[in-house]
């Protein structure tokens, strides 16, 4: 069968026409993909009548976050669509215990809760570890002042947040004591770091939180880990074996930290529910100095107590309303869990993909210039 022979007319509508289509194309996908990008931040709400989560953790297995409660003795799964489900129920624990800081140990299968009677109830301060599967407590360990893993009616104890190593050992901070406590993957306790650098720093005694020193803790892959203190803001790099810690150098103070986030990048987070914010830092020598590079604005209101790194190294905030708990309200049920993203960041995302299009339009100018390079060929033979 003959094809048909294109005139060089034929070939000038081809190219406008293409050319027309493929500058659409390139500015559609360009604006498409740039609003996604900015686009509104997915936000969970979920319902649970009083709940007032302090701590959220991702379970990567189970694909859901975790939260504890302000006086339930339970941790809930919430899943991406709001939805609540008890996942562990304790009535063995004291009455109106706290769950506070949660750590999932996804290669033991087990979630770590920090345990904490807030005032006036009788002190009560202790980490238990729970099979994810089942529900079953692995073990309950009680914190100590003095360590030994026997509770000693010490109100010089606030066990508030937590985080696990690869070898299970669990690691909780002392808000009130300002030290570490290292409990074992067997539930026995003892304190790892009861450094001099944690009360080196001027306190404001004026302030609301100035009783709340070391919180948010995580732990970092080359055997350290990373802590910060509320009442002063600042951070420090205590190495897990030995417990001697480090101040960080930071170009800012953090005010009010609360939780530590870290992802994959290296890129560690910090939310405050004091000032309202979700600091984003990065370090260029293993953390002995840091900068914090963008921060976010947060629902002061929603009083964010802790962030997580879930699916796609995508942050998460979670609004517990905790501070309205613990002023006596018991008429809420509903909470929130935000993503989080860094705007300078994104800036840097959209960077790219505009010149990914312009890389795109300069091979394609240049495929137009060889075809009707070709065309005026044509003419010159044809005429």
């Amino acid at each position: 069968m003959t094809l048909p022979i294109l005139s060089s007319n034929h070939l000038h509508s081809f190219i406008s026409a293409a050319t027309t289509t493929t500058i659409l194309l390139f500015l559609l996908s360009a604006v498409g993909i740039s609003t996604s990008l900015a686009g509104n931040n997915h936000v969970i709400t979920f319902r649970s009548p009083n709940l007032f989560p302090e701590g959220l953790a991702w379970d990567s297995k189970g694909q859901h976050f975790l939260v504890g409660s302000l006086r339930h003795r339970t941790i809930s799964a919430v899943s991406d669509a709001g939805v609540v489900e008890t996942l562990i129920s304790d009535p063995s624990l004291p009455e109106n215990v706290t769950v506070l800081g949660l750590s999932v140990d996804s290669r033991n299968n087990r979630v770590l809760a920090v345990l904490h009677a807030l005032k006036p109830l009788p002190p009560f301060n202790a980490l238990a570890a729970y099979d994810l599967s089942s529900g079953q407590r692995l073990f309950l360990s009680h914190l100590s002042s003095a360590g030994n893993g026997e509770s000693d009616g010490s109100d010089e104890a606030i066990a508030n947040d937590v985080t696990v190593d690869f070898k299970g050992n669990a690691y909780v901070t002392n808000s009130a004591g300002n030290f570490i406590w290292k409990v074992n993957d067997k539930g026995e306790a003892s304190i790892l770091s009861n450094s001099r650098r944690f009360t080196e720093h001027p306190v404001d005694r004026e302030a609301w939180y100035s009783f709340c020193g070391l919180n948010g803790i995580a732990y970092v892959s080359n055997g350290y880990l990373l802590v910060v203190q509320s009442n002063t803001g600042k951070m420090f790099k205590v190495d897990a074996e030995d417990g001697t810690a480090r101040l960080v150098l930071l170009n800012d103070d953090l005010i009010g930290a609360d939780a530590v986030a870290l992802r994959s990048d290296g890129v560690v987070l910090v939310v405050s529910p004091v000032a309202g914010k979700l600091w984003f830092l990065k370090s260029n020598d293993g953390w002995g100095e840091a900068v914090v590079f963008d921060q976010i604005d947060l629902d002061l209101e929603g009083y964010p107590t802790s962030v997580v790194v879930g699916e796609g190294d995508r942050a998460y905030v979670l609004y517990g309303r905790m501070k309205e708990g613990v002023l006596g309200n018991s008429e809420r049920e509903s909470f929130a869990i935000e993503e989080v993203r860094s705007p300078k960041e994104s800036e840097g995302e959209n960077v790219w993909l505009y010149v990914m299009v312009g890389v795109g339009l300069v091979f394609f100018w240049g495929w137009r210039f060889q075809m009707r390079q070709l065309v005026n060929n044509m003419d010159k033979k044809i005429n």
